[in-house]
């Protein structure tokens, strides 16, 4: 009992060190928002560096095509001479350039002759010739530039206008800081959101939790009630407790039955075997005993021995037969042809009784399922009881066997030509050890019948024979049942109880 405690203390701190549900949600989230906020930025950030690139390309290519035709008309003017006109050429194309640098070369070795707004520097190497804008290093900064030619009588006219790329970078670490600032605000609030979520979230789980630790089938009848919470594992998780209480009820009323069973054997043998036994200690004493004992006495005497060893031999594989019935279970029963099986009977009953007349009438031969052994069980038992019972004196036994099928019964009968059973005595013959003052068996045999009509959810009943001649009629009822697992009684205690619902 202290091992057992010490366990249980061991087993609840272990419990106690371990994380919740809601906790482990909640740190889950908190880790994986954040991640999945840096994996968009990244995204993010790469859509909105491309698109920023792209809008300053297109302001550049926007400005440039604006001021070309003042750029020509300065490089015309530069040519001419007219100094005056290419001052006021070159100040109305840089009003025009608004914020963009804008530089305008000529001749074959591009020498500028206008320079104004943010650019690199007159010294830095240009490319010779581009399509598209290109990115300019100078002196630890860089710029976005881009050519276009000014047609004219010389090669080697141009424009190039000029951006800082630096307005795009800082546009894109803006951002990047935003986004920054968003994944370290939202660890620790998607994690508290989380917790809240997964506590209520838990709420029903933690309530069956609690109602399934105060339950100990070993001390308490007290079972799982569960009302549904709308989460379907946790509706799912209560039903399947509450299925393994109900097996685990089950099984433990099937391991008391058996035990009962166990002990009724016990008891019902050493009862019922005291008589026989003691019997046959007496006849053997007189053998012994007397020697000289007279050869018909001695005759007698060992009858007698036989008779008792007959009947204690019958009594324990009744009893046998008794406790398997009451510990068969389900998966034990196939389909049986009935008809095969009652004529096996009809045959073995005729060579034990050669004397007895014995007829077999089956207007159809049903299938059913069941325990094959017990169905040979109830056929052997009437027909047994029928030849020993059912007959008149100085007569043989007649007994007459009929087996046919309604819609949802085969229906087994089973008549004899004997002094028939009272009314008032119909009940009782079912009763273990019941038999009369003359009879040889065991008085377990119809016992046996009634067990085996219950076990295969039949009815048995005695009545006059239906054609007025004397004798009882046996009739035995059994479903024609298709089920693969038929439904057994759930309490099956005939070894320790007696007849009930087969009647």
């Amino acid at each position: 009992m202290r091992a057992e405690r010490s366990s249980s203390l061991e087993g609840g701190g272990g419990r106690r060190a371990g994380m919740r549900l809601s906790t482990r949600i909640a740190i889950a989230v908190g880790v994986t928002v954040p991640l999945l906020v840096l994996a968009s930025a990244a995204l993010l950030l790469r859509l909105v560096s491309v698109d920023a690139h792209a809008a300053q390309d297109s302001h550049l290519r926007d400005r440039a095509a604006v001021v070309l035709p003042m750029a020509r008309n300065l490089i015309n003017v530069n040519r001419a001479g007219r100094y005056q006109q290419e001052r006021n050429r070159e100040h109305r194309l840089f009003a025009n350039a608004l914020d963009v640098g804008v530089r305008v070369v000529t001749g074959p070795d591009a020498t500028p002759i206008a320079a104004g707004g943010p650019q690199p520097g007159l010294g830095v190497s240009l490319p010779a010739a581009t399509a598209n804008p290109v990115t300019v290093q100078a002196n630890g900064r860089a710029w976005r530039a881009f050519r276009l030619p000014v047609t004219g009588e010389r090669a080697g006219d141009a424009l190039w206008v000029f951006s800082p790329a630096s307005v795009v970078r800082s546009g894109v670490d803006a951002v990047r800081g935003r986004i920054l600032l968003t994944a370290l605000i939202a660890a620790p609030v998607s994690a508290l959101l989380a917790l809240l979520v997964a506590e209520r979230a838990t709420r029903s789980l933690r309530r069956l939790q609690r109602q399934a630790s105060g339950l100990d089938p070993r001390v308490s009848e007290a079972r799982l009630e569960h009302r549904p919470s709308r989460v379907t594992e946790v509706d799912d998780l209560a039903r399947t407790l509450q299925t393994l209480l109900a097996r685990y009820d089950e099984q433990a009323a099937r391991t008391g039955e058996a035990l009962a069973t166990a002990r009724s054997f016990s008891a019902a043998a050493s009862h019922e075997l005291r008589t026989p036994l003691m019997s046959m200690r007496t006849n053997l004493e007189i053998l012994s005993g007397h020697p000289d004992l007279d050869p018909a006495e001695r005759t007698e005497v060992l009858a007698d021995l036989r008779d008792e060893h007959a009947r204690l031999e019958g009594l324990l594989v009744t009893l046998r037969a008794l406790a398997q019935g009451d510990l068969v279970e389900a998966d034990a029963f196939t389909a049986v042809d009935l008809g095969e099986l009652v004529e096996a009977s009809v045959a073995d009953a005729a060579r034990r009784h050669p004397e007895a007349l014995i007829t077999v009438r089956a207007d159809a031969a049903p299938r059913l399922r069941g325990w094959e052994p017990g169905l040979r069980m109830i056929a052997d038992n009437l027909l047994n009881n029928a030849v020993v019972h059912g007959r008149r004196p100085g007569r043989a036994s007649e007994v007459q066997v009929t087996l046919r099928r309604t819609d949802e019964h085969a229906v087994l009968t089973v008549d004899d030509a004997g002094p028939g059973i009272p009314p008032e005595a119909r009940d009782r013959v079912f009763q273990r050890f019941e038999r009369g003052p003359q009879s040889p068996g065991t008085g377990l045999g119809l016992t046996l019948v009634a067990q085996q009509v219950d076990l295969h959810r039949g009815t048995v009943r005695i009545t006059e024979r239906p054609d007025g001649e004397p004798g009882s009629s046996f009739e035995v009822r059994l479903p024609m049942s298709a089920a693969a697992m038929p439904e057994l009684p759930p309490h099956r205690d005939w070894l320790s109880g007696s007849v009930r619902s087969a009647q």
